[in-house]
């Protein structure tokens, strides 16, 4: 089966929004479209941010915190790029329903928080990534509610997909493998650096890939994926998308 995909999306001269900026690979996608020619870089996070260049921006953000995503928008005048990166992993064996809610405050109600601020009705073109997980796909029995919070993004992802193609929004769900980030340090697994996933990240965006495989060990399963049943249905169900959308923002 063909990949599916649209016109990629070169960052150079692009205006974007990173948030979870301040480390792993948040900051390595700061650091990458820098290097790639980002005409300006919005970089969210919770706490204080430090990168001597021009073209970064810090921007006070905290994901679940609807009064920082008000003033954020207020400060970005223009958006091209909408990178989604901030979340919380938690090892947990889902005997605590408050880390249960706190991943999906985070890892899916951030997302859509943020998405709705800054894709409001009237905007056209431009593109959303989110950072979801190959826990997305199967769960990962280590860290159930992470698995279960990223599997609902990636969902919410494929929605917003088929709700935002009539305006020129195009929408992709970046599938991260074990990344050498805070989450993974005491696994003794393979694990790609965050620069090298950043980079795949960017690759993947200007490919116009929809699901973005950027390391080793989601890239083994990135044609499986492509031609799975579930990717299938994505595209059977997206015929009864209706002409008029409601509104996402």
């Amino acid at each position: 089966m063909t990949r599916r995909h649209h016109n990629g999306i070169d960052i150079a001269n692009k205006t974007v929004l990173i948030t979870g900026a301040n480390r792993g690979i948040g900051r390595a996608l700061v650091d990458e479209a820098i290097r790639r020619g980002a005409k300006r870089v919005f970089a969210g996070s919770r706490g204080s941010l430090e990168i001597n260049d021009y073209r970064v921006t810090a921007v006070t953000l905290d994901v679940t915190n609807a009064a920082q995503i008000r003033r954020a928008v207020e400060a970005i005048d223009t958006l091209d790029v909408l990178i989604n990166n901030a979340g919380v992993a938690i090892y947990d064996d889902l005997s605590n329903l408050d880390v249960v809610q706190q991943h999906l405050d985070v890892n899916f109600l951030g997302v859509l928080r943020v998405t709705h601020a800054f894709v409001p009705p009237n905007r056209s073109h431009g593109a959303i990534v989110n950072t979801v997980s190959l826990a997305a796909l199967a769960p990962l029995s280590i860290i159930p509610a992470y698995s279960i919070s990223k599997a609902a993004a990636f969902n919410m992802t494929q929605s917003l997909r088929a709700l935002l193609t009539s305006d020129g929004v195009t929408v992709h769900a970046v599938v991260l493998g074990p990344v050498d980030t805070d989450m993974n340090r005491g696994l003794e697994i393979p694990k790609a650096l965050p620069e090298s996933a950043a980079a795949g990240i960017f690759d993947g965006l200007a490919r116009g890939d929809e699901e973005i495989f950027p390391d080793p060990a989601s890239a083994s399963v990135a044609e499986g994926w492509r031609a799975g049943v579930a990717r299938e249905l994505e595209r059977q169900f997206a015929v009864f998308v209706p002409q008029s959308t409601p509104n996402v923002g």
